[in-house]
């Protein structure tokens, strides 16, 4: 994790993290109140693209973009004690991209994200998936435990955790791929890659990501698999305190990406 803290060395990476906020921030605040999910938690967000696309090109400079970018989306109408968790939320959701590009196995093209194969459009897939699914069960453990979901919600951790999964994953694909199709060859020729950017020694050495990406693949989408069974079998049991784990295992895994 190196590397979120050396970018705030270079200028260009500074730029490129208020760039991906304010990006994030317009879009998230055109469609505030057009389409609420959750009153006070989520709506449709045409912006979830953003953080995978810019994650896969800005690097550590889309993590911090998409917690700032979603906490300042927060302030015109959904901000509170929820936000915390919408701001870790939402750097896990900038920062994991970019970290499981080329680490997933024999799913990995090997290549740069220019999403011109059938292979590198399933591991594009696969990184948004997992990025969404990591990024909903951490905010949707915070809703439960905070029991910020209104009252007309019986299941929060399930409803919130399946909703922001769906609407992440779902959009991101779908208007990510071309978003990204467009932009990245030219942020490739104007120098703007954040490999470009920040020298190798600033980067995280990534020796321990293959075990990290082992714990986010078996805690991310597991978990919320996990939080429905366990609402459905066992009503009575706290769904914070047993994911409480998972969450631990999940954001260990992240930090060894």
């Amino acid at each position: 994790m190196r590397d979120l803290v050396t970018l705030w060395k270079y200028t260009r990476m500074v730029v490129l993290v208020a760039l991906t906020a304010a990006v994030y921030a317009a879009i998230l605040i055109v469609f505030k109140s057009v389409v609420p999910l959750i009153p006070s938690i989520t709506e449709v967000r045409p912006a979830n693209a953003v953080p995978i696309v810019f994650s896969l090109m800005f690097g550590p400079a889309g993590a911090w973009g998409a917690a700032f970018g979603n906490l300042v989306g927060d302030m015109f109408g959904t901000l509170g004690p929820g936000s915390a968790f919408g701001f870790v939320g939402n750097f896990l959701y900038g920062y994991i991209p970019y970290k499981l590009w080329g680490r997933l196995w024999r799913l990995s093209s090997r290549r740069e994200p220019y999403l011109d194969s059938g292979s590198q459009l399933a591991e594009y897939a696969m990184v948004a998936i997992t990025a969404s699914g990591a990024c909903a069960f951490f905010i949707a453990w915070g809703v439960h435990a905070l029991r910020l979901a209104p009252p007309i919600v019986k299941t929060p951790f399930i409803t919130a955790g399946w909703t922001i999964f769906l609407n992440n994953a779902g959009l991101s694909i779908v208007l990510g791929v071309p978003l990204m199709r467009a932009l990245y060859p030219r942020v490739r020729k104007w120098g703007l890659l954040y490999r470009e950017v920040m020298p190798a020694e600033d980067l995280s050495s990534g020796r321990l990501a293959p075990l990290g990406a082992m714990l986010l693949a078996l805690t991310a989408i597991p978990g919320l698999i996990a939080v429905t069974v366990l609402g459905v079998w066992y009503p009575n049991v706290s769904p914070a305190v047993a994911m409480l784990p998972v969450e631990a295992l999940m954001l260990i895994g992240c930090a060894l990406l």
